[in-house]
């Protein structure tokens, strides 16, 4: 395993890249192996290149150099990757875990983020895993075989039922929330997914994340102010949805959005994005 100061070290350059709050994730990022995640070595590691588009790609042989805020190519035919730190670690942080909680992590992959709310939620808590591809499922089955509070289960993830949680992570693109996963969260609970729209590559789409925070008032919502690229979920996508997206996607006022509504109403000046089962709103809880 890794010096625990360089993976200690790891976790500061997370907190420092990505302004994080909770004390536990920063300890769960500097516990967990990244390097027992992603395969064996040599690696294929991806990192930003300030003014550029295209990450650089470096191929390196010490695992202690996967310990940085980059993302490591799991399968470079697909462009498939574990997923960047400075990415995850706002959503992960936004889903307020502490010991005892449970949570539904949609798109699982390796397991490796899996792996850091399991450190969080501790051995009392729960956590369901779900991953669609059949390889990354079982490699991500034999990871977490250590943690007992986590169950892996290879299928759609959109076609699950979630059960009561206190947490769900979507961790793919889709065009809406399901109805269960709003239904699903406990009070003070919190779903984060990707509502993205489809731009011309096969199975991958852009948007914005959104947080969802059920509330005793109905449920606070807000965007995270970074967009993301991100492989979709087929089954949680709506072509009638994804249109409504596309409009206010364009407009740039994310920022704007306070709430979903769930009620039944014609469409107002706050209504952000209006949608026949949900509304994204400017009106604040009250």
């Amino acid at each position: 395993m890794v010096a625990s100061d360089i993976r200690q070290r790891y976790a500061e350059e997370i907190r420092t890249n990505t302004h994080l709050t909770s004390p536990d994730l920063l300890k769960a990022f500097a516990a967990v192996p990244r390097e027992e995640f992603v395969g064996s070595g040599p690696w294929k590691v991806l990192s930003r290149v300030p003014g550029q588009m295209q990450p650089q790609v470096a191929d390196v042989t010490d695992p202690a150099e996967l310990y940085r805020d980059v993302a490591i190519l799991l399968d470079p035919s697909r462009s498939l990757t574990n997923g960047n730190p400075g990415t995850l670690a706002p959503w992960l942080d936004a889903l307020n875990l502490s010991e005892g909680k449970s949570v539904f992590h949609l798109g699982c992959g390796t397991g490796y983020y899996t792996a850091i709310m399991a450190e969080m939620v501790g051995p009392k808590g729960r956590i369901t895993a779900v991953e669609i591809d059949l390889s990354l499922a079982d490699q991500s089955r034999a990871n977490l075989s250590r943690y007992s509070n986590v169950e892996v289960v290879q299928g759609d993830g959109g076609t699950i039922d979630t059960g009561v949680t206190d947490a769900i992570l979507i961790n793919a693109g889709v065009t809406h929330p399901r109805e269960s996963w709003l239904d699903n969260l406990q009070p003070a609970g919190t779903l984060v997914l990707p509502l993205t729209v489809e731009f011309g590559m096969p199975h991958v789409g852009k948007g914005m994340v959104l947080r969802v925070s059920r509330l005793q008032a109905g449920y606070a919502a807000n965007f995270f102010p970074v967009p993301v690229m991100i492989y979709s979920c087929s089954s949680v996508r709506n072509s009638e949805f994804g249109s409504l997206l596309s409009q206010p996607f364009k407009s740039g006022t994310f920022s704007s959005v306070k709430s979903l509504r769930r009620d039944s109403h014609s469409s107002e000046p706050d209504c952000w994005l209006h949608t026949p089962t949900f509304c994204l709103s400017t009106r604040p809880l009250i």
